[in-house]
């Protein structure tokens, strides 16, 4: 690695970095994201217990009881909140240490910017491992999801490790790498079992020269006979030590696991459900209807990756695999290791009864890899052209054009946040002791009140949805003076699950509630909205992104909508 390529590397670097902490206290720490809340409230009372016998019981301090998620990001995050708590002690609290949550996420994000290189590099060359690493760095789900806490960052970090240690270890096997992989791997598994599909690209790469002989010459027994020894040695040596070093790493960084082992597998298979059944818990309804892939692809394309680099993604997967029929068989070996990883992790995950974006996060490095080699090819194009001056023209007219939508989605940190405004609107317009409803399952706004307002909560998702469901609603709701809707969370899907005869849950008198609401038909007039789009540099054309996966906007730029009682 040269100094250009390191002074390269570390603009691009520089460059994810401003656009990551641009705005991460974008909410004033109020923890609008569900799951950074969550680990927040589980990693503030841990504590070490008193001795070696209370730490083996499943009561331990030590114990978050809370498998959703792996137990490191929760460890981390309390280790970290402890060290700057010491300078701080405001960033050891329930409303400073998301902040320092956010922070590791960024860290983890600079970090794995260089890894993506490293990687990209070490199957391609170093201009498109700089390419790669741009790619990611201006890519719009990682950097919105660097703006808060939660195991999808930290599992993206870990997952491109493993890649590529585990192409590392292709090239030589070592028992130091097989080590280090089975480390790489066992964090991976500690911060979200969904890391399991490493285990197919682990599997190629101890498996690889073994299995390309043997499928280039199914029937010559003599040809591919003498490179079993080799294949058994290396799965009995390296094998065994990457089981082990995985094993003892999830040992080490979630012990209570193993420990509180009911509790883990109870949790994990709740999880399990809810991957496979929308039905099973009210944020989930959202996805009922969803079709596998698509539904995925079509959010990836049009949001997570936005349609340029999308474009680039796609036609880069396709020149990657040609690359692979026609590539050596050392670099063939250390690519199907990336691109297997890919396909097993999306056929797993994008058949998902649930969608949410960030599960996808694992695979953007990948997605950035191939842009980049689309983007090398295009700028390989550009590059016959014997004007340099045109050259260099093209060059950055094209990555003006890739900056469009990374530009245009961190527009909204330029503002403030829809639900801090819309605070701050009914702090001064609604009068202290108004009795203002809230939606079960959603936020309640005003944040952080002091008690100034009377609250009613309509359980909306209560099921089932008759008239002694809505005989109780319809009492709260005469008593509401204000009605409000934090985000479109409740009343997407369950607008949507109305007709019967289509849902195994469904909502006619919660659809028809919500009709006459916005229909100003139910005696409330909207009073207030606030929302925020990502909007177009230069040309201030906003994207209404109300049509994406629900997650991609109720978190840091949710609509949120205010009625009022019309009493004429």
């Amino acid at each position: 690695m040269n100094l250009k390529e390191k002074v390269l590397l570390l603009l691009i670097v520089v460059l994810g970095l401003c656009f990551r902490i641009y705005g991460i206290n974008f909410d004033q720490t109020c923890c609008q994201h569900p799951d950074e809340r969550a680990i927040v409230m589980f990693t503030l009372p841990l504590e070490f217990p008193k001795d070696f016998e209370e730490f083996l019981s499943p009561q331990s301090p030590l114990n978050p009881r809370f498998f959703a998620y792996g137990n490191l990001p929760l460890y981390l995050l309390k280790g970290v909140s402890i060290i700057v708590g010491m300078y701080n002690p405001t960033f050891s609290t329930y409303g400073q240490m998301n902040l320092v949550g956010r922070s590791i996420s960024v860290l983890a994000e600079l970090a794995t910017m260089v890894i993506i290189f490293l990687l990209a590099r070490n199957i391609a060359n170093s201009r498109v491992g700089l390419l790669s690493s741009f790619m990611y760095s201006i890519s719009v789900l990682p950097i919105q999801y660097s703006h808060f806490f939660t195991s999808d960052i930290l599992l993206t970090l870990f997952t491109t490790l493993t890649l590529f240690l585990a192409v590392k270890f292709y090239q030589k096997p070592s028992v130091k790498t097989a080590l280090f992989l089975g480390v790489s791997f066992g964090l991976s598994l500690t911060t979200k079992i969904s890391a399991m599909p490493l285990i197919a690209s682990i599997s190629f790469a101890i498996a690889a020269d073994f299995l390309l002989i043997f499928v280039r010459t199914p029937h010559k027994l003599k040809v591919w006979l003498p490179h079993v020894p080799i294949f058994l040695k290396r799965l009995i040596t390296e094998g065994v030590v990457i089981v082990i070093a995985t094993l003892f790493t999830f040992m080490i960084t979630q012990p209570y696991a193993i420990i509180d082992f009911s509790e883990f597998i109870k949790q994990n298979l709740q999880q399990f459900q809810m991957t496979h059944n929308a039905y099973v818990f009210p944020y989930t309804l959202q996805y009922v209807g969803k079709t596998p892939y698509i539904y995925e692809m079509g959010n990836l394309f049009f949001w997570g990756l936005g349609p340029i680099i999308a474009a680039l993604s796609i036609s880069g997967l396709i020149l990657f695999v040609r690359r692979i029929k026609h590539s050596p068989p050392d670099k063939r070996s250390k690519m199907l290791i990336v691109v297997t990883f890919f396909i097993v992790y999306f056929a797993v995950v994008g058949n998902f009864a649930v969608g949410f974006m960030r599960y996808l996060l694992p695979v953007y490095p990948i997605l950035a890899i191939f842009a980049a080699m689309s983007l090398h090819q295009i700028f390989k194009t550009i590059e016959r052209t014997k004007l340099h001056f045109l050259n260099l023209v093209l060059k950055l007219a094209v990555l003006l054009f890739i900056f469009l939508w990374p530009l245009s989605f961190t527009s909204i940190y330029a503002r403030a946040n829809t639900r801090i405004e819309a605070t701050e609107w009914i702090n001064k317009n609604i009068p202290t002791g108004s009795i203002i409803t809230t939606e079960h399952w959603d936020d309640r706004l005003p944040l952080k009140d002091s008690g100034n307002y009377n609250f009613i909560e309509l359980n909306l998702y209560d099921q089932p949805d008759d008239e002694v469901k809505w005989k109780a609603l319809s009492s709260k709701i005469t008593q509401a003076e204000y009605l409000i809707l934090a985000s479109n969370r409740l009343y997407k899907p369950l607008q949507k699950l109305g007709e019967c005869g289509k849902y195994k849950v469904c909502y006619p008198k919660t659809k028809d509630y919500y009709d006459k609401l916005f229909s100003g038909k139910l005696g409330f007039i909207k009073v207030a909205e606030f929302s925020s789009y990502p909007t177009v540099p230069f040309i201030n054309l906003k994207i209404n992104d109300e049509v994406a996966d629900e997650s991609f906007s109720v978190y840091d730029h949710p609509k949120v909508i205010i009625f009022k009682r019309d009493r004429l």
